[in-house]
């Protein structure tokens, strides 16, 4: 049945109807414009005959419209259209397959944008529609050669493989966490990221090697010829770009990269089988601290089916009520007198079969099904509590606790620390919040306005793992930090290297220049500490040399009990 809905006059679509008639009658695209305040969508009769739609002027068009794309293709478009709604972005260009009035479903391009009234306010949603005949062999994003070209090139390369034996790779990179630079941003800034990466990964790839752009954030090469070392030396490449900070329009942002590798015929004889394998590695990859290279194997495949059971299993431990986690504390002491000052609570996980899981395997998992949520609430609490009940032996001792970039977004979590340390009664400098990698490699300026917060409040920030991965003397400039642990990674050469010493005598010189402290992570020999207590004047120390991460009740027997000499005894 046909709708016949007036429009209104004074609206942004009244004032426009004389040019959309006349371009109605003129123009070979569909067209359309949506008025955001009326609730209503002008359509060209083109369109509304070849989707048999019940008039030219439609109420609430998303829902009716949707209910036409094919099932797979509805989720994007739901994306890229609530993006424009929530005022995330002006533009978007999107393909999806939607079914006309022949009930067959046909290929359509729609590019829309957003047009503002005289006040500056977002009025009208106007684009076009046209129909696709034959895909397009482009990324309609980056302009690069697409998913179906490349489905069709790995198959003539397999083809090639079976007349002539010549074998190759297939590497599909993925950006980490892209989805970040969305949320802060918006999809068309990371658009133009994507355009960016892509330009800068095809000006690094040997000749002849095409570059393909697939879904989201992922890219995609076909490297015949290549062994284990090719591939090696192309994605290293690739970091010394990634690896650093990077601007535009203003904006600053850091985006590494992840690859999964597939070799042909020996991880797949068709495309479907090397695609899949191609995309585990890649997975694997981020699951094991992003911004690496992971070659597919019969144990990554492995590890990767395990991953999907630890991730059932973390759900039902968290709806569980956590029960089955428990905190490890490992001491932080006096760089000079070795006394006590405080510990690092470490979460440790005993699955249902009473396995204790490594937490390098479990713990990707819970930020990326965004379970580190209610788990790092669960860690908060318990370490308060722990150290309101020290604080009755060892008034001064502090608490230092891991936050990720997940529990930073959750809107309660920064009532939820107020609440807790009101609840067990603590002061705020007790406390201290430790960036994982995931903050720092995230949205710094939203990280920075939250811990401005806290710092506030009186609770002590720390950065965490100075020195490698992301954590570099550009975030120590931008973040605000009151502490700064120095990783294992640099203590462990100092024996032997006098770069590296140096390098941790001037970190320590320089943040305390600004009123920063400074905790040197990973001391494990006695040399070392003589040397870090002799040259380079650190504040706390923290390592096995002192004492490994230890249940509560070890803890408490080893450092808390004997009241008679707090000094922490050289293990």
């Amino acid at each position: 049945m046909k709708q016949h809905i007036k429009i209104p006059p004074e609206s942004m679509l009244g004032k426009g109807k004389f040019l959309f008639d006349i371009l109605k009658e003129t123009c070979e695209e569909y067209l359309f414009a949506y008025d955001a305040k009326a609730n209503i969508t002008m359509l060209s009769p083109k369109l509304v005959q070849e989707f048999d739609l019940p008039g030219d002027i439609l109420p609430d068009i998303i829902k009716s419209w949707s209910q036409l794309i094919h099932p797979d293709d509805v989720a994007n478009y739901v994306t890229s259209t609530r993006e424009i709604l929530e005022h995330k972005t002006d533009e978007y260009k999107l393909e999806y397959r939607i079914k006309n009035r022949q009930h067959e479903y046909v290929w359509m391009h729609c590019h829309g944008k957003v047009i503002c009234d005289s006040s500056g306010e977002r009025a009208l949603f106007v684009g076009t529609l046209s129909r696709l005949v034959r895909r397009s062999r482009a990324d309609i994003v980056t302009g690069l050669l697409n998913k179906y070209q490349f489905e069709i090139d790995v198959k003539a390369a397999l083809d090639n493989f079976r007349s002539t034996g010549e074998g190759g790779s297939l590497v599909i990179f993925g950006v980490d966490n892209f989805k970040i630079i969305n949320e802060t941003y918006n999809r068309f800034f990371g658009d133009l990221v994507l355009n960016r990466i892509g330009r800068k990964i095809e000006n690094i790839l040997p000749a002849g090697v095409k570059l393909y752009k697939l879904d989201g954030d992922e890219f995609a090469i076909i490297y015949s010829k290549a062994i284990n070392v090719d591939v090696v030396d192309l994605f290293q490449s690739l970091q010394r770009y990634t690896n650093s900070q990077h601007e535009l329009d203003k904006r600053k942002y850091l985006c590494t990269i992840s690859a999964g590798t597939v070799f042909f015929p020996k991880d797949g004889k068709n495309y479907l089988s090397l695609h899949k394998h191609a995309e585990v590695a890649l997975e694997l990859a981020k699951q094991s601290g992003k911004n690496k290279l992971c070659f597919f194997s019969k144990e990554t495949y492995n590890r990767w089916v395990k991953s999907i059971s630890l991730r059932d299993e973390l759900k039902v431990s968290v709806e569980n009520g956590c029960k089955e986690f428990e905190l490890f504390f490992q001491p932080q002491v006096d760089a000079v007198d070795r006394t006590l000052k405080g510990a690092e609570a470490l979460l440790r996980w005993h699955n249902s079969r009473g396995k204790m899981v490594a937490p390098m395997n479990f713990i990707p998992l819970l930020e990326e099904t965004k379970l580190i949520i209610p788990v790092g609430k669960w860690v908060f609490e318990e370490a308060v509590k722990v150290c309101k009940e020290w604080q009755e032996l060892v008034p001064d001792i502090t608490m230092s606790i891991n936050v990720s970039y997940e529990q930073l977004k959750d809107v309660t979590f920064k009532e939820f620390v107020q609440d807790c340390m009101a609840r067990y009664n603590i002061a705020a400098k007790s406390i201290t919040l430790e960036l994982t990698e995931s903050c720092i490699v995230s949205d710094w300026e939203f990280v920075n306005r939250e811990f401005d917060f806290f710092r506030k409040q009186g609770v002590n920030i720390a950065m965490d793992d100075f020195g490698t991965g992301y954590s570099s003397l550009s975030y120590l400039k931008n973040l605000s930090t009151d502490i700064v642990k120095i990783d294992r990674e640099f203590v462990k050469k100092i024996l032997q290297n006098d770069f590296d010493k140096m390098l941790i005598e001037y970190t320590v010189k320089l943040c305390h220049s600004v009123g920063m402290t400074v905790c040197i992570e990973g001391v494990e020999e006695k040399e070392e500490y003589q040397l870090l207590l002799d040259q380079c004047k650190a504040d706390t120390i923290q390592g096995y040399l002192f004492g490994r991460p230890a249940p509560k009740a070890d803890f408490v027997r080893k450092f808390i009990i004997d009241q008679e000499n707090l000094k922490v005894k050289v293990i």
